[in-house]
């Protein structure tokens, strides 16, 4: 079983390094964005919208509700080729999603 309590602080370290690179918003996408049928909403947000308004936000709720987790998360190989362009400077966020995706894929 992963653990709730290291899921919820690599959620807090996420939204931490993502305010620390300007990934952070505090103004939403349109409502309408959330709609989109294509992976990782990529016709309608950048890649750090939805890592900040439906990776991150649907995670916190499902460990705040008590939910079910989903038995596999693969979070790291999207993020690294969404971020190619500027690794260096997105690095230790990326670590942080690998570890997210590694405590979820061994539980």
């Amino acid at each position: 079983m992963a653990d709730i309590q290291l899921l919820k602080a690599l959620l807090k370290n996420i939204e931490t390094e993502m305010r620390e690179i300007d990934l952070w918003s505090e103004q939403p996408p349109a409502a309408s964005a959330f709609e989109s049928q294509i992976p990782f909403f990529a016709d309608s947000m950048l890649f750090g919208q939805w890592l900040q308004w439906v990776f991150v936000a649907r995670f916190q709720a499902l460990l705040e509700g008590g939910h079910p987790l989903p038995p596999k998360c693969d979070i790291h190989p999207m993020a690294e080729e969404a971020f190619k362009e500027v690794q260096a400077y997105t690095d230790p966020l990326l670590a942080l999603l690998k570890r997210f995706d590694e405590e979820i894929n061994t539980a």
